[in-house]
């Protein structure tokens, strides 16, 4: 038998939702499986292919809802879970009985381990620091912003790693790590350790760069990284450049897609105005409450700029 579990890449909470789906499905219902992951990232006009679907047993864990029937798990936490309204209404018209749905959870991990405890009865007491670190990570609950960017733990080591690295080799390897071993030990690896040492490298270069690139006014930090060729970044460095900073909004080029990201100060008190979620989904774009992002075709400069230039605009007003 084999499990397929498809999840959001390069992402930690992606990575340890897998992790702990894949420890929970294995211990409790498939002993003798072999399990295969697929990546998943955000991409202009997209969706799903019957194809990837290729497991005895089909399995999402945070990402997007498939309306298959060949789907057979799904968990996600994202208020932007489904792709179409007909596929959230298949969703709530279906009810089936393991695809599982709550946006008002900070991680997709957390998630999984709520349910398998509350309605199979499963603990995993040697992965409860994964289940932590996952909803630190993925809800922004680090103790400042010099945490998340000192990248001197090993929860934030695998982040820089999970984020930053080419393909999903590593991530993989990772994800099988995970099931069994402390943060501290796979941080270590050497695997892990070959792409930690130029990435933290890079890190402290893209650090400086947004110092010396980033706006700040009226309560909004923006950004343009497309003529720098960077696919991405750690997402708390403008709050520990610019603490006063409530919104961040940055324009991103990859191979697939050109991306604009929102986010918000995590340390800012008190309710926000805006849900960037929402904001997002108006161009085709989703995620939380306080952070999203928007994918367009690749090339698509000019139209990530206005789009960026009119969300700076709406949340400076």
């Amino acid at each position: 038998m084999r499990v397929r579990v498809l999840y959001h890449d390069h992402c930690f909470d992606g990575a340890a939702s897998a992790a702990f789906f894949s420890r929970f499905v294995r211990d409790k219902f498939y002993p003798s499986a072999d399990f295969a992951y697929t990546g998943m990232m955000h991409t202009p006009a997209q969706t799903w292919d019957e194809t990837v679907f290729d497991g005895d047993v089909n399995a999402i864990v945070d990402f997007k809802y498939a309306p298959s029937e060949r789907l057979t798990w799904w968990f996600d936490h994202h208020q932007s879970a489904f792709l179409t309204p007909e596929d959230a209404e298949q969703f709530r018209s279906a009810q089936k009985p393991w695809h599982f749905f709550d946006p008002n959870i900070r991680s997709c991990t957390k998630f999984i381990a709520q349910v398998a405890a509350e309605k199979f009865g499963f603990q995993a007491p040697d992965l409860k620091e994964l289940v932590e670190w996952a909803d630190i990570v993925d809800g922004a609950q680090y103790r400042d912003a010099q945490e998340a960017v000192d990248i001197a733990l090993p929860a934030t080591k695998l982040v820089l790693v999970i984020e930053g690295a080419k393909g999903s080799d590593i991530v993989h390897h990772i994800i099988r790590l995970m099931q069994r071993e402390r943060l501290e030990a796979i941080a270590n690896d050497t695997k892990v350790q070959q792409l930690f040492q130029p990435l933290y490298e890079q890190h402290l270069k893209t650090k400086e760069l947004i110092r010396q690139v980033s706006h700040y006014d009226r309560g909004v930090v923006f950004f343009d990284l497309v003529d720098h060729g960077l696919e991405g970044y750690n997402k708390f460095i403008p709050y520990y450049l610019h603490p006063e900073s409530v919104y961040t909004v940055s324009v991103l080029i990859a191979s697939f897609r050109t991306k604009i990201s929102v986010g918000s100060n995590p340390w800012v008190q008190g309710e926000l105005k805006h849900n960037l979620a929402s904001i997002c989904e108006r161009y085709g774009g989703g995620g939380h409450s306080r952070v999203g992002a928007i994918s367009l075709p690749p090339g698509a400069v000019d139209e990530a700029r206005r789009v960026a230039a009119e969300i700076v605009a709406e949340l400076r007003a």
